[in-house]
């Protein structure tokens, strides 16, 4: 071993994982340093991917020839689609995994990446020469070179643990921080900054009357989360649902004078839309209950996952508080909820490749970025491994745009706003969610990711079998003609209006009351159409149906969006003196004068910018 790499990937959870992969696959020589060769991918809160808008980045992730979506269903336990009330662009799969299976699975998957190396050891120092990384240092005394460094440490950059009063050191629950890495980071001018998260109690399933519990059955369908992925392997287990309260309150009430969060222990922001049960009860004094999931661990395990009641109040409260509750009057708890401080990086800092403005070839990735989420990082860490990969070979910056992908919408808003808080993906945060559907992630990016060389050939000819099986469908419902004697017996039966005279069949799966699969028994040609699909044949008839149903929509979402692309091609970088231009606003000559965006695209969307201040902007180009 020489210890001199093309890429270092710092840190291997979710952000770190998809780092290393995919430098690796694009071809660098790749190391990725962890503190724990058995945590690797390691769920530090819920063992649950995806949910609103995170499950449509592990779509992405996953067209983009990433991990996480063929990682989630080889161990998923219980997969369910969100928002299937609502239209397809709020569709959001999530799924409950077996936590020490998708660990293990991601090891697997990772051991066997050709270019891969993988070192157990702490990071402590970064070695910059003329404003370039080259390499670090460990907390063995052993020295790495590398072209380029990828960050994705997550909590553990001086972790500090609060339960109660009591304070103790720690990245995660029994496993130490990471000490002196932040210091030798901000000495070359990068800022830091502190945020908090936590997690709820761990609960024995022996303990538990689940019948006084609502029960949460998953999907048994097509759907999963990847576009290759196969049936999934493991038993599909319930979920559980419960309620807090007015007692319950009551005791957590009891307990807020030694809370962290309420007696000046913790100063740092945690994240606002996933709060503890503290906060809950002291911002929505009154709301008389707060729903409660329960949620299984693993296939085997009995140990039970507790989502809607994270908390570090001290440990009496938190078991008190839980007996009042009746299905949980005998609980047994393996570890109480405790939250987490850690420092983070202001993203700001970092260019749309996730690259220090400051430190050339250091780049972010994850929490250190101020997101909160596995999906959030993951995202982040198949974008900074591409391009660290970039960096050290050569070639255009991989950057994805807000109408491309909600990675895109991330990581513009992390390098353009900036956050106060730990930031949460959602699907009101992307302004062209109906492009930016689950269903048609392959669609938008894995041709792209094909002609990077990160997709491989099998996941491409998938695509373009798909896309033609497609084409296929809406050609035939676009040409062929229904007669209404014919139809009409048909379309009594599903409740909508007859026809006075023929139609297109197109005509008619625009109705709410009409899909594919109730009206193709009644037309043996489309029938036969798709009987011919020979492969995920649901999922293709969905992406079809969904294309067709809304194509007004979507057409009139791509007109906006390639509008706004018009700003996107006017680079303004280095353009201007921000700072005397008495033109702009204020607030608009110091937001610019910090960010120096890139485009004026990205200027607008600025917090403080002004399409006043855009369109000042426009005049002096023209000049």
């Amino acid at each position: 071993m020489d210890f001199k790499y093309d890429v270092i990937v710092i840190g291997a959870g979710h952000a770190g994982c998809e780092a290393a992969a995919a430098a690796a696959n694009l071809g660098s020589k790749t190391c990725l340093i962890t503190m724990d060769m058995n945590k690797i991918g390691q769920m530090s809160c819920n063992p649950a991917v995806g949910g609103i808008a995170k499950g449509q980045i592990v779509r992405e992730i996953d067209a983009l020839g990433g991990y996480m979506g063929l990682v989630t269903d080889r161990t998923s336990i219980q997969f369910r689609m969100l928002n299937r009330s609502k239209g397809p662009a709020m569709w959001s799969p999530r799924a409950q995994c077996d936590r020490a299976k998708f660990i293990w699975t991601w090891r697997e998957i990772l051991e066997n990446i050709p270019n891969l190396h993988i070192w157990q050891d702490t990071v402590e120092e970064i070695i910059v020469e003329k404003e370039k990384i080259v390499g670090l240092t460990t907390c063995w005394g052993i020295t790495f070179y590398a072209k380029c460094i990828i960050l994705t440490a997550g909590t553990f950059l001086n972790g500090l643990m609060h339960i109660g009063r009591k304070m103790l050191p720690g990245g995660r629950c029994a496993e130490p921080a990471s000490y002196h890495l932040t210091e030798s980071i901000t000495r070359h001018g990068i800022k830091a900054g502190r945020m908090k998260t936590g997690t709820p109690v761990r609960i024995d399933a022996r303990s538990v009357h689940f019948d006084l519990m609502e029960t949460q059955d998953g999907d048994n369908d097509f759907h999963s989360f990847s576009f290759i992925s196969e049936p999934r392997r493991l038993k599909q287990l319930q979920c559980w649902t419960c309620y807090t309260n007015e007692e319950v309150h009551a005791v957590l009430r009891s307990g807020l004078a030694d809370s962290p969060l309420y007696n000046g222990q913790i100063q740092s922001i945690g994240p606002r839309y996933c709060p503890s049960i503290e906060t809950k009860i002291v911002t929505f004094p009154e709301k008389p209950q707060h729903q409660l999931f329960l949620e299984p661990e693993g296939e085997s395990t009995q140990e039970l996952y507790l989502n809607g009641f994270s908390s570090s109040l001290p440990l009496e409260i938190q078991l008190n508080a839980l007996k009042k509750i009746p299905c949980f009057k005998d609980v047994c708890i393996y570890r109480s909820g405790y939250a987490i401080e850690y420092d983070y990086f202001d993203p700001t800092q970092l260019t749309h490749t996730l690259e220090s403005k400051i430190i050339k070839n250091l780049f972010f990735a994850g929490q250190v970025n101020g997101t909160t989420g596995y999906e959030e990082a993951g995202g982040q860490g198949i974008i900074a491994g591409i391009n660290a990969h970039i960096n050290c070979v050569g070639g255009e910056p991989f950057i994805l745009g807000r109408d491309e992908a909600y990675i895109g919408v991330l990581i513009d808003d992390l390098v353009t706003k900036g956050v106060d808080e730990p930031y949460r993906m959602f699907t009101s945060r992307a302004e062209y969610r109906i492009l930016l559907r689950q269903d048609d992630a392959d669609m938008r990016l894995t041709e792209r990711a094909y002609q990077l060389g990160l997709a491989k050939r099998n996941r491409y000819d998938a695509l373009c079998k798909k896309k033609k099986e497609i084409e296929r469908i809406i050609n035939f419902v676009k040409t062929y003609s229904v007669k209404a004697e014919k139809i009409n017996p048909a379309l009594e039966k599903m409740g909508t209006t007859q026809l006075t005279h023929g139609c297109k069949l197109i005509d008619l799966l625009c109705r709410p009351q009409i899909n594919i699969a109730s009206i193709s028994p009644y037309i043996p040609a489309f029938q036969e159409i798709l009987e011919q699909i020979s492969n995920r044949k649901d999922e293709v008839i969905e992406a079809a149906e969904v294309l067709i149903k809304y194509k007004g929509y979507i057409e009139r979402e791509r007109t906006i969006a390639d509008k706004i692309h018009r700003l996107e091609s006017i680079r303004i970088k280095d353009k201007f003196d921000y700072a005397n231009l008495q033109s702009l606003s204020t607030e608009a000559r110091q937001k610019l004068q910090k960010i120096n965006p890139e485009t004026l695209a990205q200027a607008s969307r600025i917090p403080g910018v002004s399409p006043s201040d855009i369109n000042v902007l426009l005049v002096l180009l023209g000049r």
